[in-house]
């Protein structure tokens, strides 16, 4: 496998360099924390390589994005993190295309002008060993081996995935080893806590999220008090003693929540330390929060070394992070409607939705049932769809992406993704028909 999507991307690459050195090179790419650090891998190796580049950053299902992207009449467009759901459209475009994905694909067969690198067409598992950033990352090393020096950023594209979660596989374990080995990466083992004081790194974490504490100044003051810590401690002034009591305290109320042991593993695990700093997670949450609170290019100035631009992401992801707290508040307290084979809610954001239902998952609800999140864009005559599952849910036969596309497509909408995670966009009024068809879809899955 390794060999033959290493020749793919060095196909890729050739076909990139084989372009003037005075053409733009179209760059597009998702919006999520992956899609956000792939473009990031390519428009530094890109540059690197001597062209220009131009670079955007999209959310499902891609259409209006996308005729705009025909009506450029671009030479060369590299997609990362999507286009094997879009081949059709990307066909019509007349233009030389790389591909470079881990969505589910549509075909094997392309034009001539088209090269796809999907990681599952290569025999890798692109819901937990190869992320956009990763596979984007492989593309960049075949263009010049002197961007392994990108490697903490793929590989936070990957973590903003959650493919950590079970242990690193596949790619990714490849480029980690390869990074600490070469002194990108530092390794060190704690729990996933950060801002500015002890009250703050409590109150704003949503992932993990503990119920009844999170964005409760109030339980946060009354629990701090009992272990003797004053709440505007700086976090590293905490002495270990204490900081122990708050580890076992917050993995008590991971505990009490029903939460899955894979969860609970990741509270406290290995975590990975770039060169200029920054942890893995911690960099993903950025990312993320830029992309999905309307930020994209300020997620994008954070991959291309901006630094000047993190203290404004630090302010967009506590804006991002408290409108999580206040949906996963108001999920805690009803809110949520279920049938047979689904739970669902309805969002104002979209791209807040599915965030909030992939969190509900892990840390409010049981794991028996994928929750799925509506957002109704009547100026757009749009129902967005966005559905989270589980790793044991999937093992039991679940999978959301075949259930978004087939459904969505009967019913004239677009959908697709993961088994664990995908997404859809259908006509305005038709969600009642939807949430019927798609029920009964995966009452079939889960019965095998």
């Amino acid at each position: 496998m390794a060999e033959d999507i290493s020749q793919a991307c060095q196909d890729a690459a050739s076909m990139l360099r084989s372009l003037p050195r005075s053409r733009r090179i179209r760059v597009v790419s998702h919006y999520d924390a992956d899609g956000i650090a792939a473009a990031g891998v390519l428009c530094t190796a890109v540059y690197r390589a001597g062209f220009e580049f131009h670079a955007s950053l999209m959310r499902n299902p891609f259409t209006k994005g996308f005729d705009r992207l025909k009506s450029e009449h671009n030479e060369l467009i590299v997609f990362s993190d999507m286009g094997s759901g879009q081949i059709e459209t990307i066909e019509s475009f007349g233009c030389k295309a790389i591909i470079l994905d881990h969505h589910q694909y549509l075909t094997t067969q392309t034009s001539k002008n088209i090269i796809q690198i999907n990681a599952n067409l290569f025999g890798a598992d692109g819901n937990y060993e190869v992320s956009g950033a990763t596979l984007s990352y492989l593309f960049a090393t075949a263009l010049d081996p002197g961007n392994e020096d990108l490697a903490p950023l793929a590989l936070a594209g990957a973590t903003g995935d959650k493919q950590f979660i079970g242990g690193v596989r596949g790619l990714n374990k490849t480029i980690l080893e390869n990074a600490l080995q070469k002194g990108f990466l530092t390794e060190q083992t704690s729990i996933k806590l950060y801002g500015e004081t002890i009250e703050d790194a409590l109150y704003y974490s949503v992932d993990p999220y503990y119920p009844g504490l999170s964005g409760n100044r109030q339980k946060i003051e009354t629990i701090l008090e009992q272990f003797n810590i004053q709440k505007t401690t700086p976090i590293k002034e905490i002495p270990p003693e204490a900081m122990t009591k708050i580890h076992s305290y917050l993995l008590f109320l991971l505990l009490k929540a029903g939460c899955q042991q894979n969860i609970i593993d990741m509270t406290i695990r290995k975590r990975y330390i770039a060169s200029k700093g920054w942890e893995l997670e911690r960099f993903a949450d950025l990312l993320d929060a830029c992309g999905k609170n309307g930020y994209r290019s300020l997620g994008l100035s954070l991959c291309l070394g901006d630094g000047t631009t993190w203290k404004d992401a630090l302010q967009v992801e506590k804006d991002y992070k408290q409108k999580l707290l206040d949906g996963l508040q108001a999920l805690e307290h009803g809110g949520i409607q279920e049938t047979e084979g689904l739970r669902y809610f309805y969002s104002d954001n979209s791209s807040l939705g599915g965030v909030i239902a992939g969190i509900a998952m892990n840390y409010v609800l049981d794991e028996k049932k994928p929750l799925f999140s509506l957002t109704r864009k009547e100026a757009d005559d749009e129902v967005h769809i966005s559905c989270r599952g589980n790793q044991q849910l999937v093992m039991h036969g679940l999978d959301l992406a075949a259930a978004m596309k087939t459904v969505a497509g009967e019913l004239g909408g677009f959908g697709g993704g993961h088994k664990i995670a995908a997404g859809a966009t259908i006509m305005f009024g038709k969600e009642k028909e939807f949430l019927q068809k798609v029920d009964l879809m995966l009452v079939q899955q889960m019965r095998g």
